[in-house]
């Protein structure tokens, strides 16, 4: 088994899709505040205490 040197981050970036206004936009997975949508200010991510509560479609993961 190798180690490795510098490990990965456990959360992402996500792309999310607004689903009122289709508008796209990218989000940290593990935010700890609201975030809205800047178009129809419709929330798509909620604080959980750990990965955020995604409101909108998932359209990409960003490694």
């Amino acid at each position: 088994m190798i180690k490795e040197l510098i490990p990965r981050p456990k959360s992402v970036f996500l792309k999310i899709k607004c689903l009122k206004c289709s508008n796209e936009q990218t989000v940290f997975q593990r935010g700890s505040s609201i975030i809205r949508c800047t178009i129809c200010d419709e929330v798509l991510v909620e604080p959980s205490g750990g990965k955020g509560k995604i409101k909108g479609e998932i359209i990409q993961t960003l490694e």
